[in-house]
């Protein structure tokens, strides 16, 4: 004999907003610029930077790697 509960799944987004998010706005980019300026995180920033001038998202970021 089976015995089946009935399981009530909910989706993980249920109620949050889907889609493509909005771009950065410029004041945005150069918030982030300054922050990661003062924090002197040259990394962080050139990585930044590249995804900026070359329109990458940051799943495109994963495999790159910056020498020091």
């Amino acid at each position: 004999m089976k015995a089946t509960a009935a399981i009530s799944h909910e989706p993980w987004n249920k109620g949050k907003l889907v889609g493509q998010k909005a771009p950065l706005r410029i004041r945005d980019i150069w918030a982030i610029c300054v922050k990661l300026q003062l924090a002197e995180k040259t990394r962080d920033l050139a990585l930044f930077d590249l995804a900026i001038d070359s329109k990458l998202r940051a799943c495109d970021l994963t495999g790159y790697a910056c020498g020091t």
